[in-house]
């Protein structure tokens, strides 16, 4: 590529030295050879003075990055060079600021982009033509762009310059995406002051499941590696276990890098249970090990902490299953934890400490019987306490310190380079687009930087069958377009159900198709008299399960996951409508982008700036399943919850900041909630018994956060209760948590609270259950990262 680039441009200069007009004649008195321009250095460009770098001292970071990262091999040849052009372009910085391991990455993805051979050598001119292309993008021992780049991140150097032009299609494919600074799409001038458009939505993009890349967590490397295969809607088997597999080793090299599962290195006196034995004894943290199911055998009366996924025997007992085995639980004394903050069904990959008690005799391989190591192991455990294995930040997945007021560090250690969502990794784009962010979002006195612009619209339930939902429309978008148009929002987001039955099916009406269409063209009528939001702000759709096709043959019952988007059959009418819209407005691509209807997969995601934000985007019924699916503990006796209540501190303390959405009140924005989030010892404050004052419905919003990003997935059932596409069931993946979560449940209580970071919210049915004339919705700010519910009068 970079060949056929470089022979483009050639051209291309050739092109421009050939003029009609002699450059030597008498009427315009220049030279037969054209003076070559000298370019100046930018003033503000930091010099770097040279340093010696030995190769020895490089070897330990080109290793990782060419070999363990790229799979290539480093001559002792090309080391020596490429320790030459670091030191001698980087200088002391080449550790320090991290300037060595960028430049790195992006010689060995333009080696691969080249296309050349797995080893690299440093004699000839394939290595130097790569180091004089990077050399050409450098300045201060980063490598920045020479032109701004429009919105798809094209980097052309001036044709004036004498440096190799890097040059890049507007048109982006998902290998594209991988490409770091020089290739990326997302690139930006750490110092660029003249952004092209302070208009959030021109940092907005929509990622439904069907193109979010396919990772897959290689447990021996502890890494991500991209699915080489093909997807498929009917793949192979083996896929079904794979898909069960990433999940565990997700949440297993999640829970190793927990503070409350490293060994500390000084000797402590610890606990040997997750309970507390006394109120009044100050223990130390304790460093729990995991004890892998097959290890059990032969060990009976011992107590351990396990980690499986919950499931049912064909016998219907309650087992326990991990990579080696899976063995019989015993529920009979189990305690939650946190006591009464969490559901518990099968699917879920949980944390059970209890004792294995084995059996004197052995029943033979039938249904109950005895399988050994990768089956089931004879005997029973007895499990004292069962609970959830503990989130992550998302701040340490990545591997990003946050240092307060806005400021980030990149820091060593998570998975900064992965690229989950195809918009660019945090290590690679991370810092440059949170300096965007704030530069588009933080100057308030900026005429251009009203507080409307940064606002995501979530309308929830829109049934379009309902008269009372398009009045409902109506009021909204009145109300918005009262506004003035540099505060319009950058993005309106309308969930399904679009029907309240599955029309496809035979339900409402029994139009069918016909009717289906006629309920979207209704929508359009309505849109088309609010032209000024449709010019200026983003539509998407995300359908439900009575939305086609899946509810064709599911009636309106869980479909597979993911769903696919709406079908253009429907749409046509609505995107006819912003069309005529960006008409009438007479708008130009170079002032401001166009206004769009995008129709999106459920779940699908929201990225605003590349990786600095991520809005996931949910439609199910996950409440009401949860409940009807969840183990049934007995209750607790009253010594237990004294206990529980002297290990956990005050829920007055924990809930002053509380601000809850249902029943009328002030919107709900909690951080903090469960403390016991950052550790498996168990805190019962959250007992709804003993603390009668939490309203219900805060304590079933928290059960639903914490259950739904504890388990960092979006569908924690058995596949039998909700089916998953197995090659996209990483689609549903939590991890790492999102900045804000939109989880969608008509059957749950509007919400907005934070736990661990991320900001979870529920914006309930369009149109309020029990309250006669009355629209909800939530409104989620880019700037504060936080949400507000709303609701007006129709």
């Amino acid at each position: 590529m970079v060949a056929h680039v470089v022979s483009s441009f050639s051209q291309a200069t050739i092109t421009c030295e050939t003029n009609p007009i002699s450059s030597s004649a008498a009427a315009f008195g220049t030279p037969v050879h054209p003076i070559r321009r000298k370019q100046t250095s930018d003033a503000t460009t930091p010099s770097i003075l040279p340093i010696s770098l030995p190769p020895a001292t490089l070897r330990p970071l080109a290793f990782r990055t060419f070999t363990k990262k790229h799979n290539l091999t480093l001559t002792s040849s090309a080391l020596q060079t490429i320790a030459t052009f670091i030191g001698t372009h980087c200088g002391s910085g080449w550790r320090e600021e991290g300037l060595a391991e960028k430049i790195l990455d992006e010689m060995a993805k333009v080696w691969k982009k080249n296309g050349a051979s797995v080893i690299v050598p440093g004699e000839g001119s394939d290595l130097a033509n790569v180091l004089r292309n990077i050399e050409g993008c450098m300045a201060g021992g980063r490598i920045v762009p020479q032109r701004a780049l429009s919105r798809h991140g094209s980097l052309v150097h001036d044709q004036g310059s004498s440096n190799t032009a890097l040059m890049k299609s507007d048109s982006l494919s998902r290998d594209d995406s991988q490409q770091s600074l020089v290739l990326t799409a997302l690139e930006l001038e750490d110092n660029n002051e003249n952004i092209q458009s302070h208009n959030p939505r021109y940092w907005l993009r929509i990622v439904d499941a069907f193109e979010q890349p396919r990772l897959t967590y290689n447990a021996t490397q502890k890494m991500f590696e991209v699915v080489g295969k093909r997807a498929s809607l009917l793949p192979d088997p083996t896929q079904r276990m794979a898909l069960l597999r990433d999940r565990y080793h997700m949440v297993h090299q999640r829970l190793l890098r927990n503070e409350a599962f490293q060994t500390s290195t000084v000797t402590t006196s610890r606990s040997k249970t997750l309970e507390h034995s006394s109120p009044e004894m100050v223990i130390p943290p304790q460093a729990y090990k995991l004890t892998p199911i097959a290890n059990l055998l032969g060990r009976s009366g011992s107590t351990h902490v396990l980690l499986g996924l919950l499931g049912t025997s064909p016998t219907g007992n309650l087992v326990l299953s991990d990579l080696t085995a899976s063995i019989a639980l015993e529920l009979e004394h189990a305690r939650p934890i946190p006591e009464d903050g969490a559901w518990f069904t099968p699917g879920m990959i949980v944390l059970a400490e209890g004792l294995y008690e084995e059996e004197e005799s052995v029943v033979g391989p039938g249904l109950g019987g005895d399988g050994g190591v990768g089956g089931s192991i004879g005997g029973i455990f007895h499990v004292a306490s069962l609970g959830g294995p503990p989130c992550e930040r998302r701040d340490v997945t990545l591997g990003v310190i946050d240092n307060g007021e806005g400021s980030h560090t990149t820091a060593a250690g998570g998975f900064g380079w992965t690229d989950f969502l195809g918009v660019g990794s945090e290590r690679a784009n991370g810092s440059m687009m949170r300096n965007v962010e704030k530069k588009v979002l933080g100057q308030h006195h900026l005429p251009h930087q009203s507080p409307g612009r940064s606002r995501v619209i979530i309308l929830g339930e829109v049934n379009l069958d309902n008269s009372r939902t398009l009045e409902a429309l109506k009021k909204i978008l009145g109300l918005y377009a009262l506004e003035q148009a540099d505060q319009t929002p950058m993005a309106f987001v309308l969930v399904g159900n679009f029907t309240r039955n599955a029309v496809l099916a035979g339900g409402g009406g029994s139009g069918g198709s016909i009717e289906y269409k006629e309920y979207f063209d209704g929508l359009a009528s309505i849109l088309s008299d609010y032209s000024s939001i449709l010019e200026d702000s983003t539509f998407v759709f995300i359908p439900g399960d009575n939305d086609p096709w899946a509810s064709a043959f599911s009636a309106g019952a869980g479909a597979v996951l993911p769903k696919r988007a709406l079908p253009e059959i429907y749409t046509s009418r609505v995107k006819r409508v912003f069309t005529t819209a960006n008409t009438e407005a007479k708008k130009s691509t170079d002032q401001k982008p166009k206004g769009e209807a995008i129709w999106s997969t459920n779940p699908s995601r929201l990225t605003m700036f590349g990786p600095a934000q991520e809005l996931v985007i949910f439609r199910d019924d996950i409440s009401g399943r949860l409940r009807r699916k969840a183990l049934r503990f007995r209750p607790a006796t009253e010594s237990e919850t004294l206990n529980a209540d002297s290990d956990g501190r005050s829920r007055e303390d924990e809930d002053s900041d509380d601000q809850q959405v249902a029943a009328g009140q002030e919107p709900m924005d909690v951080d903090r909630i469960i403390e016991s989030a950052e550790s498996v010892v168990p805190d019962s404050g959250a007992n709804e018994r003993s603390h009668p004052e939490i309203p219900a419905n805060l304590h079933t919003a928290r059960k639903l956060v914490k259950t739904v990003l504890d388990q960092g997935y979006l569908s924690p059932f058995p596949l039998t209760d909700r089916p998953v596409l197995w090659d996209f069931g990483g689609s549903l993946n939590l991890y790492p948590l999102p900045t804000a979560l939109v989880l969608m449940d008509p059957e749950a209580p509007p919400f907005a609270l934070t736990y661990e970071g991320c900001h979870a919210m529920n914006p309930g049915a369009l149109i309020a259950p029990g309250k006669r004339g009355v629209a909800q919705w939530m409104e989620y700010d880019a700037r504060t990262r936080k949400a507000k519910s709303r609701a007006v009068r129709f």
